[in-house]
């Protein structure tokens, strides 16, 4: 099979010409399997898929149309009212993301003591600190004052897990800047729940260029230089 390690990217697959030789067509957006209803995405065209696999495969068809350009991935789940975000509740939302980070880092490390594999050593080492530290805020729904406030106590538990966030995105290619497609598997995760995050990525990118430098990204989040 020509086409068993031959890679092609969302919206395509592989197909062997008469002559066995591979090459990437459109996925037909009719072809994808059969999926649950927690797999639907919104598009960008307010529009809900089936799942990933249809919305690249309409998105592979449409290729060199304008509508095909502006054709993404906007959220997980079926389209719906996203209410907008004002200037209040972009203000706080770096609180809330940054505490979201500190204890998503601090589950897996919790996950790692019985079963290692989640983070690696030096990872590990980092966020241990954060772990043992007994000035830690719990988990949980907090109000803006009290996040504020450990904030500026205990900024040092902060400064990693904004970093790791950033890194853990950095991957195609690991360049210290975050594109669209980059930004988009915590964007699209986070949207539903998160209404000011899209917002929030817009006003990060301060020289407006579409891409987030690891500066641009720590300032956006309160983190000095």
């Amino acid at each position: 099979d020509t086409c068993r390690n031959f890679h092609c990217k969302r919206g395509k697959v592989c197909h062997a010409d008469k002559q066995g030789k591979p090459h990437c067509i459109c996925q037909d957006p009719a072809a994808c399997p059969p999926t649950k209803d927690y797999e639907h995405v919104c598009g960008t065209d307010n529009k809900t898929y089936d799942g990933t696999c249809q919305l690249f495969g309409t998105k592979c068809q449409l290729e060199g149309t304008k509508m095909g350009r502006q054709l993404h991935l906007d959220y997980m789940g079926s389209c719906k009212y996203i209410p907008p975000c004002t200037d209040y509740e972009v203000d706080q939302f770096p609180l809330r993301m940054r505490d979201w980070l500190k204890n998503i880092l601090i589950q897996y490390y919790e996950r790692d003591l019985n079963t290692s594999g989640i983070l690696t050593e030096k990872q590990r080492n980092k966020v241990k600190k954060i772990y043992q530290n007994e000035k830690r805020l719990a988990a949980g729904d907090h109000p803006v004052e009290l996040l504020l406030h450990d904030f500026e106590k205990n900024y040092h538990m902060y400064v990693y897990p904004v970093h790791w966030q950033f890194h853990q995105l950095d991957q195609h290619p690991v360049d210290r800047l975050l594109t669209h497609s980059e930004l988009a598997p915590l964007r699209a995760s986070l949207v539903p729940m998160e209404h000011c995050i899209t917002r929030f990525f817009q006003e990060c990118d301060g020289d407006q260029n579409k891409l987030i430098a690891l500066k641009e990204w720590c300032h956006c989040f309160g983190i000095k230089e």
